[in-house]
């Protein structure tokens, strides 16, 4: 591609994205093509010789964006937001056309220091003490990864990387039963096995594990031979927004020696606004924090802040330093690839820079604000609405409903259909074996407008289902 041509095709994509993001609300949220469709719309070989861009930009328009969920839309409502804020996809831009590998403070200072600076601005958005520090990851699912890493090499006095974990004492690890899935896939992949994660019930208003519980599963362990390595703590759990007592488990985990990771992966951007802290208590107390600036803060995919009261360890796990990868010359530098399990890493820093300068923290907290008064209001009004309950209720901008009297598959049929009509998209979850269905308002252009929109969907749609008669 010559030049002129990157620079009229760099213009179109960009215009291309201007009118996509100022017609989303014209689109129903969820794609609507079938199983396969898109696959078979797509020659089976390889081309031989290469194609006029013109023709790849009209296939990209006719097969692949009819194929896309447009989690960008102002009423997507499922799982949790996966914002772009227009600013952040600006500075992708710019990251995409310079290309950089940043592995190494050499191979980008730009980027090492404003990565360094902006997880030093983060911790200070979010209230926690001044001795954190932290990288950027490129999700939640690899910094619990790397703080699963670290338990077990602390727990196995540093032999696992060397050593292997054949003929060792079984590592533990204790969390409670509404964690992500992304922690079973921690222990899978470390080694540690499915079987040594130990998950206690999750009690109470907040769903927190019991101090007591938890105590007890590191007694038991103990006694039974096996080496209890670490904690992880749930704050804004994906299923209904369980929190553990970060203050009263963290306090346990301590006095064994164990280290402490909190999974704030949704509910951690909320922490800017100071009101909010109250649901992470004792989180200073934590070794290991991680939330996603890419869900709520409006950072483009993918963008995940992992901070830590001692780097050291994750650096004594992690760093691996062959004669190439060694910069000579200069003290003191830090090379965040020995604070991540790949050693590629983007320039991932620029779209948070961009982002928190365009809108400063009273803008993103104006937001988060809105969303979590919107979705309660939107669970108060659904409560008081015949016909309907709420089975949990709000924990931020997240709370579970029903149909009052409706069996799962009943239920299931009823968010089908809410995301057949398009107005918006819901996810399901489980409340104690039964199906609810999940409602969470996050999405960066949302306004009070969709919110009252989620109601008629569901509400009609709940109509339209009821038996005549």
């Amino acid at each position: 591609m010559q030049p002129q041509d990157f620079e009229e095709w760099s213009r179109k994509a960009a215009e291309w994205g201007a009118t996509y993001r100022r017609t989303l609300r014209d689109r129903p949220v969820r794609a609507r093509t079938r199983p396969g469709e898109i696959y078979r719309a797509i020659p089976a070989h390889p081309p031989e010789t290469g194609d006029e861009m013109q023709a790849i930009f009209a296939d990209f328009e006719r097969i692949i964006e009819p194929g896309m969920t447009h989690w960008q839309h102002p009423r997507f409502f499922a799982y949790f937001p996966a914002n772009a804020a227009p600013v952040s996809v600006v500075a992708e831009y710019l990251v995409t056309a310079m290309a950089a590998q940043c592995m190494l403070w050499q191979t980008s200072p730009a980027a090492t220091e404003l990565e360094t600076r902006m997880m030093e601005w983060l911790r200070e958005a979010l209230g926690l003490p001044p001795g954190f520090s932290g990288v950027i990851q490129d999700s939640a699912s690899s910094a619990t990864l790397a703080a699963v890493l670290v338990m077990r090499e602390r727990a196995l006095d540093w032999q696992g990387n060397i050593a292997g974990l054949a003929g060792q004492a079984r590592v533990r690890i204790y969390c409670s039963d509404q964690v992500h899935s992304s922690i079973d896939r921690a222990v899978w992949i470390s080694g540690i096995g499915q079987d040594n994660l130990v998950k206690l019930p999750a009690q109470g208003p907040t769903g927190s594990i019991c101090a007591d519980a938890l105590e007890d599963a590191i007694r038991t362990d103990l006694e039974a031979g096996h080496r209890p390595a670490g904690l992880i703590a749930c704050i804004g759990a994906t299923g209904t927004g369980a929190s553990d007592d970060l203050r009263a488990v963290i306090a346990v985990a301590r006095r064994h020696g164990l280290y402490t990771h909190v999974d704030a992966a949704w509910a951690g951007a909320a922490m800017i606004c100071p009101e909010f802290r109250k649901l992470w208590d004792g989180v200073e107390q934590a070794d290991s924090v991680v939330f996603n600036p890419h869900k709520w803060l409006g950072a483009q995919f993918d963008c995940s802040a992992h901070l830590l009261r001692d780097p050291d360890a994750l650096v004594r796990t992690l760093a691996i330093q062959p004669e190439y990868l060694k910069t000579h010359g200069h003290d003191g530098i830090v090379n965040y690839s020995e604070w991540s399990v790949p050693l590629g890493r983007r320039f991932r820093a620029l779209k948070l820079w961009f982002l928190l300068r365009f809108h400063g923290l009273e803008g993103l907290r104006r937001m988060i604000r809105n969303h979590v008064r919107w979705s309660r209001a939107l669970a108060d009004r659904l409560a008081a609405t015949p016909g309907f309950c709420i089975v949990t209720p709000p924990v931020l901008s997240l709370f579970s409903f029903r149909a009052e009297g409706a069996d799962d598959a009943q239920t299931i049929a009823l968010v089908n259909a809410i995301n057949d009509d398009g107005r918006i998209y819901l996810t399901q979850t489980r409340v104690e074996g039964r199906v609810a269905i999940r409602f969470q308002a996050g999405q960066f252009d949302c306004t009070e407008e969709d919110v009252d929109t989620a109601y008629r969907a569901i509400t009609e749609t709940a109509a339209r289902l009821a038996p005549s008669g």
